[in-house]
């Protein structure tokens, strides 16, 4: 099993960033981080890169399970999805699988919390 989830889609980097973003809220996650990453890197280092969206997903009612059955879980909290351009009209999106993720901490709770958000994220790439 593959420790993410993915699918390429024809468009514009932004419109499909837009998808993403409605598509996560339907399955109720909320974006608490947008990172540049093409951005951070002309800053940083004066690379240029292709574009390349981090996205922190997090669904409140999922993350609370997760926390109370360990507490240390925000060390891989939230889930990440990235949106990233392959050329002008491909565009690749990519969820972290979480049962992956959770089989790392050994904690028989979060594996079924992770099979939950992980049919959420899968979701939400079928639905681009």
């Amino acid at each position: 099993m593959s420790y993410y989830y993915s699918k390429t889609v024809n468009g514009d980097f932004d419109t499909v960033t837009e998808k993403v973003n409605t598509e996560l809220q339907k399955e109720g996650f909320g974006v608490l981080a947008n990172i540049d990453i093409q951005d951070a890197l002309k800053k940083k280092l004066g690379v240029d890169f292709r574009k390349y969206r981090i996205l922190g997903a997090c669904n409140p009612p999922y993350a609370l399970k997760a926390l109370e059955a360990e507490n240390k879980i925000g060390t891989m909290l939230p889930c990440n999805v990235v949106v990233q351009e392959i050329n002008e009209s491909n565009i690749e999106v990519t969820a972290v699988n979480p049962v992956q993720s959770m089989k790392a901490v050994e904690n028989d709770k979060l594996i079924e919390i992770a099979r939950q958000i992980g049919e959420k994220l899968q979701k939400v790439i079928q639905a681009l």
